[in-house]
């Protein structure tokens, strides 16, 4: 059997190819736009892509279905019920698909989504216990899928009866599982599908039925509390991406984005495009177009993106034309297909017009120290509420990057305005946001929170809480991570 994790670390999302050696018969699971590399795996191993199973309509990414379609002939499964507008082979509970010794047995586990499914994987027919199981989004490292991103006012979508449905397919479906069984989940540590997910992408069903605290002995109604409460805020994007997948849409358009003089840069800008600088913070706050908005590659790129623009809005890439490809490739990667150039020559520029240069305010601990007993300031803070709970800087305005681009009508635009987060990187997407959009004077903090605390300046913390971790009822807590 040829078996690999295609692991995407910036979004946490994990795709698989599944082989057999002795037909060279093969399917991939879950899978992104940019299919390249799954081409070239098949191609070096001898294998040929019959099929493509999405384990149900993603929100978080757009799914490479189509274009692996496109690419190789590649028939599309989900499990009975996805609502799409292409044509698909529907998986039923129990089937099996040969592809000659390996045998894949479809087991449907709504919850997550209606149409859920996972994939348990048998090196021989007759094996008696799965080398594997693929669980997409319905289990996860140390977590559950999260059954809220469906929820609405229709009573059949809703949180509450997700998660009862959830509940059933954990508990008849993967816990009949043997422990044996290695655990292969859609997502790993950072992803907005949970809560607390590990950082590590696979594990057992022995060790997900000891620690998993959603697996762990309750009753329905309090796996229900327990895993609708607290969850993350639902990135803005997450619609638009589902929508995407149910529709025929453009396949990945690969090309390098074209080079834009500056004038058509500026008729972009007027026309109401977006510029979009991806180089480090500490790059962009020294010098860059005025306007543009920073969202570093080496952050959770994508995720960002989606947080605080718009998939409506035209993109100008303004930073390093070195970076150009891969960020227009990441943008794609959730549907954001507008990416309509990329400056040419923007070092030369900036050093030629200074008048389209300016450089950002960053503020040391020290300064902010200084400023909070002078000023009367707006100081934001753009941290998830799991990280808020264990404390802020005192009169902060918590409002998560997620939320920042709906909250801006609450923020004083006669305050100078202080943004900060972890370490000091997503404050800079913040702030550049800010400016974008109209506030006047606008900096970020360097080293965030972190710096902050080490430099032994006063916290606050909440008496109660909101948006903390669900209480672990196994004995060793799932290993989590936190944004930077």
């Amino acid at each position: 059997m040829i078996f690999t994790q295609h692991y995407l670390g910036c979004l946490s999302q994990a795709s698989y190819l599944i082989g057999d050696e002795t037909t060279g018969r093969a399917v991939v699971v879950d899978p992104r736009r940019d299919i390249a590399g799954y081409l070239k795996e098949a191609e070096a191993k001898g294998l040929s892509i019959e099929r493509v199973i999405e384990t149900h309509v993603h929100a978080d990414f757009v799914g490479g279905h189509l274009e692996l379609a496109a690419g190789v002939g590649a028939l599309i499964s989900y499990g009975e019920g996805a609502d799409v507008a292409f044509p698909v082979d529907f998986l039923h509970d129990g089937q099996r698909l040969s592809l000659g010794e390996v045998t894949l047995e479809v087991l449907a586990t709504p919850g997550h989504t209606p149409e859920s499914i996972c994939i348990a994987v048998y090196q021989h027919p007759h094996d008696e216990i799965p080398y594997g199981v693929l669980t997409g989004d319905t289990l996860f490292v140390g977590d559950v899928g999260r059954p809220d991103l469906l929820a609405s006012a229709s009573s059949d979508l809703s949180a509450d009866l997700l998660a009862r449905h959830l509940y059933h397919s954990l508990r008849e479906k993967l816990l009949s599982l043997p422990d044996e069984t290695r655990v292969f989940p859609g997502h790993g540590a950072g992803s907005s599908c949970g809560k607390q997910l590990s950082s590590d992408t696979s594990s057992t069903m022995g060790e997900q039925r000891r620690e998993n605290y959603a697996l762990q002995p309750m009753d329905e109604a309090a796996f229900v509390a327990v895993v609708t409460e607290g969850q993350p805020a639902r990135p803005p994007y997450f619609e638009f991406d589902a929508q995407l997948n149910r529709q025929i849409r453009p396949l990945l358009d690969d090309n390098a984005p074209r080079p834009l003089a500056i004038g058509e840069v500026l008729a972009f800008a007027e026309n109401g495009a977006l510029l979009l600088d991806v180089r480090e913070p500490a790059d962009y706050a020294a010098g860059h177009l005025r306007g543009a908005v920073n969202i570093g590659l080496e952050g959770r790129f994508a995720e960002w993106a989606g947080d605080v623009v718009s998939p409506t809005r035209d993109i100008v890439l303004v930073g390093d034309p070195a970076s150009a490809a891969e960020a227009k490739t990441r943008l794609g990667r959730i549907g954001y297909d507008r990416v309509v150039g990329q400056l040419e020559d923007p070092a030369r520029l900036l050093a030629t017009r200074p008048a389209l240069h300016e450089v950002s305010s960053r503020l040391t601990v020290q300064q902010l120290s200084e400023l909070r007993r002078l000023d009367d300031i707006e100081l934001v803070d753009v941290r998830s509420p799991a990280e808020t709970a264990d404390g802020t800087i005192a009169g902060a305005r918590l409002i998560p990057l997620v939320r920042l681009t709906a909250s801006l009508e609450a923020l004083g635009r006669t305050k100078p305005v202080v943004v900060y987060c972890a370490s000091g990187y997503r404050s800079q997407v913040a702030a550049s946001v800010l400016c974008e959009t109209g506030f006047s004077d606008v900096s970020d903090l360097l080293g965030g929170y972190s710096a902050w605390q080490t430099a032994g300046l006063a916290v606050e913390r909440e008496k109660e809480p909101t948006g903390t971790a669900p209480p672990v009822l196994g004995p060793n807590p799932a290993k989590a991570i936190r944004g930077r």
